[in-house]
């Protein structure tokens, strides 16, 4: 059936829909944040079309071009094309475990995206639509090559950071050109390098802002608000020329003489992977799905790439000539970790391919929780406290149960048949048409791309099951009245039957488990909010359970995975405070310092970060009051030998005359640890 929507007061019809996800970075595994903000929320997308019986095409492929991936096969000591290898495998197979269903994934390494990307390049240049303009860049003479951004460190010149890098400082987090840095080097040869002149070639934005602006902002209002928001601040700044080719030796060469040591930048060259791929799966038939007007284009993406497919892209293919345009991009935002932000290079995520060796079976559990979860218009924030909450409180508690009870009371009473229905009440029929609206509330927000929503009204059918069998508890009925009881469960058995269309997009593991237990075929989406999907008759298979419980012990082992990558960072990161002003030394000989002995150690009343102390100092016994009660318990510290100065002046806290300090070391974490002896001493003994 021919998709519609409304465009500038007219119905527009599709014969087809070619759905295509952001390339992810062949230089690590893929995580939750990829899954959450692009390839769940497109998979969801394609099953449900496919469900209607839409001709439907899904789209994707490995980014394997681009310095990230020349830096880490340097540092691995690796060639490219071996980090590419390495990270495409792992990367296909995630999205395989994880019932992402492309028609293709292919890579921009093909053979066919190289003549796809050559081509396309050469029909603009020869178009004239670029303009060719030479800059100084930085230029390493050591080892003979111009550098990318990230090839160069210097000095933030706004933080003052030391390490940022030529794009960005990580510090502050702010946007840089390598020329802002002060004192800049190579990362390759660790040399300052020189200015140096190159020529590139540049598409002109800005020649392209016009017909951005009204495509855009007149006739795509119904683009999400973060969407349309963020292309509207890009067109109000100004659009500018940006280069389509770099100074670099991995890449798709530059295919016009002159261009030798250049390949295409990896912005222009990505996104052409969705046409090379769909012409790698369809070489005699791509082109219909890209150039027919009754074909529509959507790009799922996350936010990072917004500006790539909503305003770069469609300039690419407006001054090309012979494409469609993208008719949505329903990107959505970030989606954080614990807090935090998801970070690739400091291991804060959660890997897909770990979560599947730790998780099994596991799989639909995610897909639910990031759906449900989806930072579909702003930043959003997994937890595995909410992970396990939702799994347990709705997955198992609202749709597994319904389910079960369904399922399990049709095999204790009608041998697992499907019982037939007598006469309904009105109760019965109140019922039978509420999930009948389901349908339509579900559709329309499957249409406008809200999944987080759709899946919520697809679980209100369990919520409408549960309530039903608790409402008219054909267990009790059992004794007296079993035409009631077939009634009920037939209508029970109709509710299940479409529990397993309307999920079949969200949880198509589950939903394929479900339908073995109801022993049919999946049925399309049309059939949904039928009331006679199951005749009477029918032999159910056996009952299962459609999902387990997680226990609090399985959450506490994820937790305490993040705890132990956050303290490694912090470890890694930490840096001894400057040196202080140098002092004389007659200054550090005022300073009397001790050994004493700890005779007794006790929480003060009221106080929680000080303990007290009663100290053998070898002269006397005195009185030390410390701040260090969050990371001893005071019976750990009685007869410990430790250091103290001596010397300080008396003062009070909380009431108690404290006479000295003793001394602690602080770590990188900020935990403060005593200082000791190695070996016993008398008590009063100098440090020195």
């Amino acid at each position: 059936m021919p998709q519609k929507r409304e465009h500038k007061g007219m119905e527009k019809q599709f014969k087809r829909t070619l759905i295509t996800t952001a390339l992810p970075y062949a230089n690590g595994p893929v995580h939750i944040g990829h899954l959450a903000g692009v390839y769940v929320p497109a998979d969801i997308y394609a099953r449900y079309l496919r469900l209607k019986g839409e001709d439907v095409l899904m789209i994707g492929g490995s980014d394997e071009h681009g310095v990230p991936i020349t830096i880490r096969a340097k540092k691995e000591g690796i060639t490219p094309q071996d980090v590419v290898d390495r990270y495409h495998s792992i990367i296909k197979q995630s999205f395989a475990d994880f019932g992402i269903t492309f028609d293709i994934y292919s890579r921009t390494t093909s053979d066919t995206h190289r003549e796809v990307a050559s081509e396309f390049f050469r029909t603009l240049y020869n178009k004239g639509e670029f303009i060719e303009k030479t800059t100084e860049q930085y230029y390493d003479e050591e080892v003979k090559q111009f550098l990318a951004d990230r090839y160069i460190t210097g000095t933030c010149p706004h933080c003052k950071n030391e390490n940022a890098y030529g794009d960005q400082c990580e510090a502050c987090g702010t946007s840089l050109n390598a020329t802002d840095l002060t004192h800049p080097k190579s990362t390759i040869s660790g040399s300052a390098p020189i200015l140096k002149e190159t020529k590139h070639w540049y598409l002109p934005l800005d020649k392209h802002e016009p017909f951005l602006r009204k495509w855009i902002l007149e006739d795509h209002k119904e683009w999400k608000p973060n969407v349309y928001g963020q292309c509207k601040s890009w067109l109000d700044m100004g659009l500018q020329p940006r280069a389509v080719s770099r100074d670099l030796d991995w890449g798709i060469p530059v295919p016009v003489k002159g261009a030798e040591g250049k390949v295409l930048y990896v912005w222009f060259d990505a996104p052409i992977g969705y046409i090379s791929n769909t012409k790698e799966l369809l070489p005699d038939s791509w082109e219909k799905w890209w150039k027919d007007p009754e074909s529509k284009i959507v790009h799922f993406i996350g936010k990072d790439n917004i500006v790539f497919h909503c305003i770069v892209f469609p300039a690419m293919l407006k001054a090309e000539g012979s494409f469609n345009l993208p008719e949505n991009v329903p990107a959505n935002e970030f989606l954080n970790l614990e807090g935090d932000k998801i970070s690739t290079s400091r291991n804060w995520a959660v890997w897909l391919h770990e979560y599947l060796e730790e998780m099994p079976g596991k799989q639909d559990v995610l897909r639910y929780v990031l759906t449900a979860n989806a930072p579909e218009t702003k930043d959003n924030d997994f937890t595995w406290k909410d992970f396990q909450a939702r799994n347990n409180n709705e997955l198992v508690a609202i749709l597994g149960n319904f389910v079960n009870r369904a399922l399990v009371l049709t095999q204790k009473y009608f041998d697992g048949k499907v019982p037939a229905a007598g006469k309904l009440t009105d109760y019965d029929r109140d019922t039978l048409t509420e999930f009948a609206n389901v349908k339509q509330a579900v559709e329309r927000l499957l249409d406008t791309y809200h999944f987080r929503d759709a899946q919520k009204e697809a679980m209100n059918l369990a919520r409408i099951g549960n309530k039903y069998l608790a409402d008219t508890e054909p267990w009790k009925l059992a004794k007296t009245d079993m035409d009631r009881v077939a009634t009920i469960l037939n209508i029970a058995l109709q509710i299940t039957a479409n529990l397993a269309i309307a999920f079949e997009p969200f949880l198509p593991f589950s939903m394929d488990k479900l339908n073995k237990m109801l022993n049919v075929e999946p049925l399309g989406w049309n059939c949904l909010g039928e009331t006679n999907l199951l005749a009477a008759g029918h032999q159910l298979g056996q009952p299962e359970l459609l999902f387990e419980k997680i226990e609090d012990s399985v959450i506490e082992a994820q937790v305490q995975k993040l705890l132990d990558t956050k303290k490694a960072n912090e470890e890694a990161d930490y840096k001894a405070k400057p040196i202080r002003k140098n002092i004389e030394f007659d200054d550090f000989l005022k300073l009397d310092i001790r050994v004493g002995t700890v005779l007794e150690c006790t929480k003060v009343p009221k106080a929680d970060k000080l303990l007290q102390f009663r100290i053998n100092d070898g002269l006397k016994t005195r009185t030390i009051v410390s701040g260090i009660a969050g990371y001893y318990q005071p019976e750990e510290l009685v007869g410990k030998q430790v250091c103290f100065i001596a010397n300080l002046a008396p003062r009070k806290l909380r009431g108690i005359v404290s006479e000295g300090m003793i001394l602690s070391a602080e770590d990188a974490d900020g935990t403060l640890s005593v200082i000791t002896t190695a070996k016993n001493v008398k008590p009063g003994s100098e440090v020195k």
